[in-house]
This record gives structure tokens, C-alpha cells and sequence, in this order.
């Protein structure tokens, strides 16, 4: 009996070619696509779905929430984070989540089929060189309000005007963004909301 496979990725052209790639497996089948995160369940839940593949940066919901809510909402499903931003943060938050697998788009095509039938299976697969540099970078250390600030700061603006946007005194905003900075080992703060990001400690929120 084939595998069914649901692939959510917001490029067209990435979602046909490892559409392509995987219907040559004779054990996998690609029952359903969507371009969107918060399309997710229904179409799993619609197409029976045994293992969906899901990117990270979506529309309407991003993987690690439409994980979560594929789990939640179809317990049988299997994830399989597959995407191009290899971050430790998106990784942990991946895991935690409920997803089975997190591996990166220039996987070769056996070895992402690999990591399919293995996360069906009940087992894990990780790219194994994100999965040792996750274990060196450690957990965020941002709290929740911290990490609010700097997403908030990734457009620019001044103090007041992410004061304004979070409903936070500007006094507070600066005390979070002088944490920020010391936390991730910044002299900027821009230079603290690209460390953040490319960690993956700025996801969701």
C-alpha cells in the first residue's frame, strides 16, 4: 500500500518537482498540494493523508503552527519539515511541535524518500549536520517579549513607533532591546534582529 502524501510549499515550481521526485518512489503516492499554511488540515483530513511535507515560511500559517495543528487535528499524520531555511531554532520549534522529520530542499531525492518512509515508520529524520548544530546553539535565550520587539523591529522604525505598535512604554521597549542586543551578542540593534532570524528565534508570535 502506497504512502499518501500531502506538500505544502507556497512556490509552485518547488511543490511539482518534488511532487515529480517522489511519484517516481513506487511505494509513495501525492495525493494533495496546497500553497498555503492554514490550508494544511483541511486537505490532509480531506485526502487521508499518512505523512504531509510542509515548509517553513508560508501564507496564512507558517509549518511550525500548522504543525502543531495537523497534529492536533489528525494524530495519524506524520510531518516532515522540508525547507530551505536550515535553522536551529525552526528545528527545535519543528520537534517540539510534533514533527517526525526536519530536513532541507537540497536533500537528494533517495534521501528525502528515505526520510519519508522513515517518519512514517514512527521513526525521526533530521538532517543530521543542523540537528549537531542545533545541539551547540542551544534553546533562545529571548524571552517572548524580547522576541516580540525585535519582530517588531524588523521593518524599522523608531522606539516610538514600536512602542505605539506593541502598547508598551518606551521605556520599556528600549530596556527590551538593550536585552536583545546582550542576548544574541549584537552591536546593533538590526544586527540583533538578523541573529535572531537566522537562528529561527523569531518565528510565529
Amino acid at each position: 500500500m502506497s504512502i499518501r502524501l500531502l506538500l505544502a510549499d507556497d512556490q509552485a515550481l518547488v511543490r511539482g518537482a518534488l511532487a515529480a521526485l517522489l511519484s517516481m518512489e513506487p511505494d509513495l503516492e501525492v495525493v494533495a498540494e496546497v500553497g498555503r499554511g492554514d490550508e494544511v488540515v483541511a486537505a490532509a483530513v480531506a485526502a487521508r493523508v499518512d505523512v504531509a511535507l510542509l515548509d517553513v515560511q508560508m501564507p496564512g500559517l507558517d509549518g511550525i503552527a500548522a504543525t502543531a495543528a495537523l497534529r492536533q487535528e489528525l494524530p495519524t499524520c506524520r510531518v516532515l519539515i522540508v525547507t530551505t531555511f536550515g535553522r536551529p531554532g525552526y528545528l527545535r520549534r519543528a520537534l517540539e511541535v510534533g514533527a517526525s522529520g526536519f530536513v532541507v530542499k537540497d536533500t537528494p531525492a533517495r534521501a528525502l524518500a528515505d526520510a519519508v518512509r522513515r517518519v512514517h515508520a514512527g521513526l525521526r529524520a533530521v538532517d543530521p549536520a543542523l540537528a549537531e548544530e542545533t545541539l551547540v546553539a542551544g534553546s533562545s535565550p529571548l524571552s517572548a517579549r524580547e522576541a516580540d520587539v525585535l519582530r517588531a523591529a524588523r521593518d524599522g522604525g523608531t522606539v516610538a513607533d514600536l512602542a505605539r505598535a506593541l502598547h508598551l512604554a518606551e521605556g520599556t521597549v528600549r530596556n527590551h532591546l538593550s536585552a536583545a542586543i546582550g542576548k544574541t551578542g549584537a552591536r546593533t540593534r538590526a544586527e540583533a534582529v538578523r541573529l535572531a532570524d537566522e537562528h529561527g528565534w523569531l518565528l510565529g508570535g
